[in-house]
Parts: structure tokens; sequence; C-alpha cells
């Protein structure tokens, strides 16, 4: 079992930063890499990017690449998604993910494990 807890959600204006933090526990050492997904009311969870655990491989969606940057500390089994240069279309709520294989980065079936979501609103 691996548990995922969200935080650094809220509220921030356009063109603003917020960082995000995903805290693992239980069985980390098997999880492969981690994720960060985002959701709409009434919209497909959508693919953010990815880390991978040992080699800290990254993966982007178009849409925030190089405002987006996604990082991990071993040490304490928490991965971040820094978020600069936010808009209002950035507005979800972010969940990050668990894979214990490798698999596709942006297919959310390929993930094993959620956390409960923290929700971000960007004001225009």
């Amino acid at each position: 079992q691996v548990q995922l807890v969200e935080s650094g959600g809220g509220l921030v204006q356009a063109g603003g930063s917020l960082r995000l933090s995903c805290a693992a526990s239980g069985r980390t050492f098997s999880s492969y890499a981690m994720g960060w997904f985002r959701q709409t009311p009434g919209k497909e969870r959508e693919f953010v990017a990815r880390i991978t655990w040992i080699f800290g491989t990254k993966e982007y969606a178009e849409s925030v690449k190089g405002r987006f940057t996604i990082s991990k500390d071993n040490a304490k089994n928490t991965v971040y998604l820094q978020m600069d240069s936010l808009k209002p279309e950035d507005s979800a709520v972010y969940y990050c993910a668990a894979a214990l294989l490798g698999g596709r980065p942006s297919r959310g079936s390929d993930y094993d494990y959620w956390g409960q979501g923290t929700q971000v609103t960007v004001s225009s």
C-alpha cells in the first residue's frame, strides 16, 4: 500500500505561483514513478507531469511545459509541483498518483495509488 497526501493548493492571481507537495508513505520503495494530474468538473482527468524515483526522468504535458516543474526529494518521499505563470485555465483539483510499474506517463490507468486532491484556483 502507498498513501499519498497532497498539500499546497489555494487561490492565486493569474501570473502567480504555487508549489504543490505530495507526501508518500507506506511501500514507497515499490513505486516506479509519481505523477500529477488535474481535473475540472465535467472534464476528463488531465495529465500534468511525471517523474521517476530513481533517475528523475521527467515528462510534462504540452500545456504546462516551461511553466511547471516537477521535482522530488527521495529522503522525504515527497514530490513537488512548482507552478509558475499560472493562468485561469490551470484552475482544477490537482491529484498526485503513484505508478508501481512504468507504463505510459499520461495514462491515468497506469497509476496504482491516488491522493485525495488539492484545489488550485487562479483568478483573472
